[in-house]
């Protein structure tokens, strides 16, 4: 699967979704961002379908509306966005060294903590 970042207002509305942890209507979504900038409702509605096309949302009908929620958590989507971007490069190692770099000391330290969990969970299964 194929994953893009998100634009702008895709990225609003996943936000949303994913914090708020329920299904939502356009409605909802449009009422929330028109208290920071004004934005149509349709304009939300051609979005969320859009979102929904693209595999990040799921949807069904109550009543009249559609009710969206996320397809995937915000891990997810994150972690499928780190893949890509490991992929694009033809120096893996490297890549990830920069990362490294770059990262805080607290995410090193949650770096290493995922590392052994997977080191352990991976010596589980062998035996």
């Amino acid at each position: 699967m194929v994953v893009r970042s998100l634009g702008e207002l895709e990225a609003e509305i996943m936000d949303r979704l994913w914090s708020w942890g329920r299904p939502a209507t356009v409605r909802e979504v449009v009422d929330d961002l028109n208290a920071k900038r004004p934005v149509a409702y349709t304009t939300v509605m051609t979005v969320a379908g859009i979102l929904h096309t693209k595999g990040l949302l799921n949807r069904h009908k109550s009543g009249r509306a559609w009710v969206y929620e996320p397809a995937r958590s915000r891990d997810s989507y994150t972690a499928t966005l780190m893949q890509e971007a490991l992929g694009s490069t033809s120096d893996t190692p490297a890549a990830l060294a920069h990362f490294v770099e770059q990262i805080s000391t607290d995410e090193v330290a949650a770096l290493r903590r995922a590392l052994a969990a997977l080191d352990r969970a991976t010596q589980g299964e062998e035996q």
